[in-house]
């Protein structure tokens, strides 16, 4: 039971999974793509291996940039990834796919020379959108419009063409006035932007490098058909089929999780995923425009958290309240596609908001046990390395940076949840 395990912080940290020093996610093709709150590959490396076998069906409901998929390859497991984000099933899709590599070199080496060709006095683009002028210089903003349309003309399969476009993507930010140390969206008045094209080359090559890797790899094991699907899906209702998956290894959205959506803006304004960031941001869960008036929750822990919090700001409460609700109808969805005996392995952390602490981590394990799950085992590990804002303003509670005299580390540890059906 969860009581057994509570609370969650005085459990003794587990070095055995905080894998110091390790930067494994630079394996394979983990390092195609920055993205934000990416757990280490090594954790999904060491439940895969210790809890499943070759044939399995690994499932994350939360696929992000792959980092399950990818390791669930690798070890010959089948995979199904789920992710409401179209740039995550972008990456995610590349990553997991990889290439020829003579086919890659050889149209890497016609784009090359469209690059060459490019004539700032003669090429136009049409006006994209008002957000790109917002965030990119003319002169860069030009050149990026001329290798996305040049991708998108290529007599190549969409496979083909998505690895470029994951290479374009990763680049916008160092192209953009975007500070470039931060992953909360703000302009940088001193930054000096990257050379689109300087750096889109500099990207491939490095791409290129990780899928011939991979590449060799898959096909020495004999796992480059092992089937790796990304399904652009809400992981509160899945297209999954019930009792079909061994184990479902994933990492939620910390609470607040619109800044999730307001992280990729730059691939979604220029793939031309999103026209208007609201209505992207309505997809995300735990959303202030997501459903729900009432401040109520089944989870005992959360309650007690939303009535602290509502007595300091409304608005934050009513998100933290859609959250767990949102988190709840996930814990029956891991619950429906599990088959019996098979086990969800939930990374998460707590943090602290507006000086409340939100124990999500506790209120998580709860979640699981009212929907049928029993928890075997709670690992507390510390985190070394993690891709996520890990500082808040004490007051406003917003990310900031240690230069912020009311700012609060808010990550310094996680939980490996283990429950089973």
């Amino acid at each position: 039971m969860l009581s057994n395990y509570l609370p969650f912080n005085n459990l003794i940290t587990n070095d055995e999974w905080t894998f110091n020093g390790v930067r494994s996610s630079e394996n394979w093709t983990h390092g195609y793509h920055r993205y934000p709150a990416k757990f280490l590959p090594n954790i999904v490396k060491k439940i895969i291996e210790t809890h499943t076998n070759v044939g399995d069906t690994v499932a994350d409901l939360f696929a992000g940039c792959g980092t399950t998929l990818v390791e669930a390859k690798i070890h010959g497991r089948v995979s199904i990834g789920v992710d409401i984000n179209p740039v995550a099933q972008l990456i995610t899709s590349v990553k997991t796919n990889p290439i020829t590599p003579d086919t890659l070199a050889n149209v890497y080496s016609t784009i090359k020379k469209v690059i060459t060709d490019y004539n700032a006095e003669v090429f136009s683009t049409a006006v994209k959108h008002d957000r790109i002028d917002y965030w990119f210089f003319p002169e860069n903003r030009n050149k990026i419009a001329y290798l996305y349309e040049a991708i998108l003309k290529m007599e190549e399969s969409q496979q083909v063409k998505d690895f470029f476009l994951v290479a374009l993507s990763n680049v916008l930010k160092n192209c953009s006035k975007w500070l470039q140390s931060s992953t909360k969206p703000q302009i940088d008045p001193d930054k000096i932007p990257s050379e689109p094209f300087a750096a889109f080359k500099k990207q491939v090559n490095s791409m290129l490098k990780k899928n011939d890797a991979f590449f060799k790899e898959l096909n020495k094991l004999n796992y480059l058909n092992t089937d790796c699907t990304i399904h652009l899906e809400d992981a509160r209702k899945t297209s999954i089929a019930t009792g079909s998956v061994s184990a479902v290894i994933t990492s939620p959205p910390y609470v607040t999780s619109y800044e999730y959506a307001d992280l990729h803006q730059l691939t979604a304004y220029w793939f031309d995923y999103i026209s208007n960031l609201i209505d992207y941001r309505k997809n995300f869960i735990g959303t202030f425009y997501s459903y729900g008036e009432k401040l109520e929750c089944d989870s005992k822990i959360a309650q007690v958290i939303i009535e602290q919090l509502k007595e300091k700001h409304l608005r934050t409460a009513k998100e933290m309240t859609n959250y767990f609700n949102d988190m709840q109808k996930v814990a029956v969805e891991m619950h429906r596609i599990l088959r019996t005996e098979g086990r969800a392995f939930i990374v998460i952390g707590n943090t602290t908001y507006k000086n409340i602490k939100i124990e999500s981590a506790e209120i998580f394990g709860e979640l699981l046990e009212l929907s049928g799950f029993t928890i075997e085992n709670v690992i507390k590990r510390s985190i070394p390395f993690k891709l996520i804002p890990t500082i808040r303003d004490c007051n406003t509670g917003k990310f900031t940076t240690a230069a912020n005299k009311n700012s609060k580390e808010v990550y310094p540890e996680e939980y490996i949840i283990i429950a089973k059906k």
